[in-house]
């Protein structure tokens, strides 16, 4: 066989040859290696083009060798300390298992023929082992790297060491050597901490003699730490200095973006600095993109829900709102709706407060009241840019609402969200903007409104008996009242004693049609409107909440806090 067919065929011309990638993406992706010399399949997947699970796979076939994914693989504690983390990083490869009965290291590593790498870590090792090596990507490596390595200092340890030493927080703005210094490695530290533990806020909250730490995880404030107030001083200067604010201004709220690399993922924060009588009050909000934008059929939609929402969005104008109050997640079902939309015979812009997620092939903009550009003007700019879908980030007035009216009236997709508590309220809602009933019929081919609760661990849920209460407010009748089971929350180890693990969305869809569209016009009442809809299987945010607690997925105490379910009762 000759040297060049024993050469594995190129990656861009793999992924070429098997159509995952066009000729100009390839060419995009060469020029960017030329400038930042990151491996090609690096770039790949941080320009958008294609997913880790795509290169993992070509990777495999290019070299004839099996790959592995490192998020489904638990790594084996023995292999870990073989290779000394330092190496791990510079090699790009990590431990998973040591076999003892062939003294065999396995490797994953981002390229299996870099033979000097393996032999740098060979030289390290006892001379019988064997190492061997499967592919993966780079992002993967990085990540588990993160997850399953300890951080040299713990924040513990960094807390100690600041306990023992004097802080200098003059060096913490010093770009040189900066993570020498303890105070920069606790913000980092704590800031890693929040992403691993799936927190959506950071709140740094001093006290006269005290900081106190909390994250909101599943939308619940959690206490996590408290710190001396001596430290704060230190801290607020590095945050201030690597989220973009005037660390000299302390009176005044500021505002800043921190975007970070951690787990092999970008990770960006948006900070809040809101002055107050025991100093100054930091909130971090925590925008993973990896979790914020969400594959439209892992959503934990229900499929019902979900086939509502694909025949709203197979319409191809008309104004689609996302409704609920602040933090039930309207931005993220947005996403995830765009994202489905999202090809190449699509052109989609958005108009955002500000821009949270990033995405590829969506030309997105921030809303900037300094040039004059806010979400009615922005609207109107848009419609030249020869749009089939908008995102509008959010109606408030009548003068966007008019805008995106007239966009869906020109034949334009239209997405938005409304400040309302259901799907049936952004109808008298709109029509006090100034919206007539005339311009909505017709014009709005559906309603989602939406909450979120917390989901039970289902390592520790314990089952329970309702009461005649209980049943009641599940809207469990006398005819259909059999012996039901609940759940509620215990704790274990796996949800961090809570009882809770991650969170779901209760959803209601309102699908407009031509019956609607006409009791809308004559102005019909809410009653009248939401009879016709649960004739045409609209099912009400109540009911689907109450499912939620009868299939065991979460608690009646947990829709109780979003939900109404008084109604019940009558």
């Amino acid at each position: 066989m000759s040297e060049a067919a024993k050469r594995p065929r190129r990656l861009g011309d793999q992924l070429l040859d098997e159509g995952l990638i066009s000729p100009d993406q390839l060419r995009i992706a060469l020029t960017e290696q030329k400038r930042t010399k990151e491996p090609l399949g690096k770039l790949f997947t941080s320009l958008g083009f294609v997913t880790d699970a795509v290169i993992r796979d070509a990777l495999g076939e290019a070299s004839g060798q099996k790959t592995i994914d490192l998020a489904k693989m638990l790594v084996d504690e023995v292999a870990i300390k073989m290779i000394p983390k330092t190496l791990a990083l510079r090699y790009k490869m990590i431990p998973i298992t040591f076999i003892e009965s062939t003294n065999t290291l396995i490797v994953a590593m981002a390229d299996i023929f870099d033979v000097v790498a393996v032999d740098k870590v060979q030289a390290t090792l006892e001379d019988s082992i064997e190492i061997k090596p499967l592919a993966t990507t780079e992002s993967q490596i990085e990540e588990t790297i993160d997850n399953f390595y300890k951080f040299e200092l713990s924040v513990d340890g960094i807390l100690n060491e600041l306990e023992t030493g004097e802080i200098d927080h003059t060096t913490v703005t010093n770009g040189q050597d900066e993570f020498s210094q303890p105070l920069v490695r606790l913000v980092n530290g704590i800031l890693a901490d929040a992403v691993k533990r799936r927190a959506s806020d950071i709140h740094f909250e001093p006290e006269p003699r005290f900081l106190r730490v909390r994250y909101r995880i599943d939308g619940v404030l959690r206490q996590i730490r408290i710190l001396h107030i001596d430290y704060w001083s230190g801290m607020v200067v590095r945050l201030k200095v690597i989220s973009g604010m005037n660390i000299a201004e302390t009176r005044a709220p500021q505002d800043g973006r921190v975007s970070l690399t951690l787990s092999g993922r970008q990770v960006d924060f948006r900070v809040a600095c809101h002055p107050t009588t025991s100093g100054e009050n930091f909130v971090l909000r925590i925008l993973d993109r990896d979790k914020g934008i969400v594959p439209l059929d892992k959503t934990g939609i229900p499929e019902h829900i979900l086939s509502t929402l694909k025949l709203i969005m197979a319409r191809p104008e008309g104004i689609i709102l996302v409704t609920g109050p602040t933090g039930s997640g309207k931005t993220t079902t947005l996403y995830s709706l765009l994202n489905y939309l999202n090809t190449e015979s699509v052109h989609i812009m958005t108009l955002e407060d500000p821009v949270e997620y990033p995405m590829p092939m969506i030309r997105q903009t921030s809303v900037n009241e300094a040039a004059k550009l806010d979400f009615a003007n922005g609207i109107r700019s848009m419609m030249r840019q020869d749009p089939d879908i908008i995102l509008v980030g959010e109606i408030r007035d009548e003068d966007t609402a008019e805008m995106a009216f007239r966009a869906a009236m020109t034949g334009h997709q239209v997405f938005s969200t409304l400040h309302t508590n259901s799907a049936l309220g952004s109808i008298p809602r709109l029509l006090d903007i100034g919206i007539k009933p005339s311009i909505m019929a017709g014009n709005i081919t559906g309603i989602a409104a939406q909450r979120l609760v917390r989901r039970l661990c289902s390592s520790c849920k314990k089952p329970k008996t309702p009461d005649d209460l209980e049943l009641r407010l599940l809207g469990v009748t006398e005819i259909d009242k059999q012996p039901q089971k609940i759940y509620t929350a215990s704790s274990c180890d796996k949800c961090d004693m809570t009882g809770y693990n991650g969170r779901i969305a209760l959803m209601e869809v309102f699908r407009f049609d031509s019956d609607l569209d006409e009791l809308i016009a004559r102005d019909a009442t809410i009653q009248e409107i939401k009879k016709v809809a649960i004739s045409k299987g609209f099912i009400p945010l109540a009911q689907d909440a109450c499912q939620r607690v009868l299939e065991g997925t979460t608690t009646l105490d947990e829709i109780s806090r979003v939900v109404d379910l008084t109604e019940n009762l009558d």
